[in-house]
């Protein structure tokens, strides 16, 4: 798969942990634990997951003594299994105060995110948030303000509001809901680089839940300021609905050059697997031709032609496979991310979809002969025949990723070498 280029909002790059978000970087992608941090074992377990399953950055919550004091131990207990992601600190109403108490934790936090709705109130406000920041600075760590419409500024919303209501023209009440979170983003951002904190190590976000809104208030941030832009829809809620809303609200603000670093917050299942948020991010950013995490499988969607399963289990087969498997071909098979394969159900396009594929199979529909060809490279290189189909084109796919990505030269390529 080719990647698109699409240019990209001049921001100002970060450099989080072993991690560069901002500027010419890829888009991250990042998430969040949902386990007690005070809990070293399974926030650690947690971690790990999520970084295998792909997760760049990955944000915990500090919101108390026990859980401040385990994240040196998470940190030690990450690293010592080779896991290097960074980890970003997530405060709010008593930050200040936790990083003080907590020197081992401030150390070994690779990024800490405020909320300037909560991160004090009143007088207290200034006192606590300047305090974060020096922190920063003392340890030489990036910061995320983070605006969050659930815990807005309401000083700011209601001097704004009141300041529309004397307008002569007043906006829409939600317009000015917008500007206050710009506003209380831009606002915290001045006060940190006053306080001598760089816009290199400065992100922001602005996180509302429903689509549109985070559509405009990103585009006048994008607008508004170079710093780098953490895009993400908060409670974007459960399976489907969550995966639809992300994917519009992004995708519209990608295509635009909006965005550094992205999070999918869906609500698990009970019970569900924490990193489907990790895989849902990926594929968007993949499915809009932006980044390559992992090889992409096609498969027809199936109808009266394909009355047979083989293709669906086949093809759920292959993508399981190749998603699990990336971990460890990362190092293993550089660039094998850019596979692509396809798994078509008879011979309307299957032959077709599959010559597109790097390497490819077309099943036989209803009443079709029992035989699949598959296409190598765009050539049709066998027809395979009997009940073991499925597993024969499983061991091609294998000896196809040797080939191509453990040499780092494709069949093809060695084919015209050789003559």
């Amino acid at each position: 798969m080719s990647l698109v280029r699409i240019k990209r909002h001049k921001t100002v790059p970060v450099r989080v942990g072993n991690v560069t978000v901002g500027g010419t970087a890829p888009i991250a992608v990042q998430s969040m634990t949902n386990t007690d941090t005070a809990d070293i074992q399974s926030t650690t377990a947690q971690i790990i997951a999520l970084a295998n399953a792909g997760s760049e950055l990955v944000r915990i919550t500090v919101d108390r003594d026990e859980a401040a004091a385990a994240v040196p131990h998470i940190r030690d207990a990450v690293r010592a299994r080779g896991i290097d992601v960074p980890i970003i600190g997530d405060f709010h109403y008593i930050g200040h105060k936790l990083l003080a108490d907590h020197p081992d934790c401030a150390e070994a936090l690779d990024k800490y995110r405020i909320n300037p709705g909560n991160v004090g109130f009143k007088d207290k406000r200034d006192p606590q948030f300047s305090a974060i920041i020096e922190m920063a600075l003392k340890y030489g760590k990036p910061v995320r303000v983070g605006v969050n419409w659930g815990s807005l500024d309401q000083e700011l919303l209601t001097h704004l509001m009141d300041e529309n209501a004397k307008s002569a023209e007043p906006k829409d009440a939600r317009e000015v809901l917008h500007e206050t979170m710009v506003q209380s983003a831009l606002l915290s951002a001045a006060r940190a680089e006053q306080l001598g904190l760089g816009a290199d190590r400065i992100i922001l976000s602005a996180k509302v839940s429903a689509v549109q809104d985070l559509i405009n208030v990103y585009t006048m941030l994008g607008e508004r300021s170079s710093y780098a832009l953490h895009l993400g829809l908060t409670e974007a809620g459960m399976g489907s609905k969550g995966i639809a809303a992300s994917a519009a609200a992004f995708g519209v603000l990608l295509q635009q050059g909006i965005g550094d670093t992205i999070r999918t917050s869906l609500t698990p299942e009970p019970g569900g697997d924490r990193t489907l948020e990790v895989r849902v991010s990926q594929e968007i950013l993949q499915s809009m031709g932006l980044r390559s995490f992992a090889p992409e499988v096609a498969a027809c969607p199936g109808c009266g032609r394909t009355t047979s399963t083989v293709f669906q289990e086949l093809a759920k087969d292959i993508e399981d496979h190749l998603r699990a498997s990336m971990p460890e071909w990362r190092d293993r098979y550089p660039g094998v991310e850019a596979l692509n394969v396809a798994v078509m159900g008879c011979i309307v396009n299957g032959p077709g979809e599959s010559k597109h594929a790097d390497i490819g199979i077309s099943l036989p529909g209803t009443g079709e002969q029992p035989a699949a060809p598959v296409f190598i490279d765009g050539k049709k290189a066998m027809t395979l025949r009997g009940p073991h189909i499925a597993d024969e084109f499983k061991a091609l796919v294998a000896d196809y990723i040797e080939q191509r990505f453990g040499t780092g030269e494709s069949p093809k390529a060695a084919s015209a070498r050789d003559g």
